[in-house]
């Protein structure tokens, strides 16, 4: 089996790099989180634990 030429090593890594930075950045900007604020959350009640060893 003959051994791969350095540019095909290269091609190979420039385009995997691409496609990764392709896929991170769709995820990116097409994930729209939903946010939910209501009155509640702002009223919220912080329990203070006071652990004891």
């Amino acid at each position: 089996m003959p051994q791969m030429a350095p540019m095909s090593w290269i091609l190979l890594f420039l385009f995997f790099s691409f496609m990764l930075l392709m896929i991170n950045m769709l995820n990116y900007y097409l994930f729209n989180p939903s946010f939910k604020i209501s009155k509640e959350s702002k009223n919220m009640v912080i329990k203070n634990n006071n652990w004891k060893w």
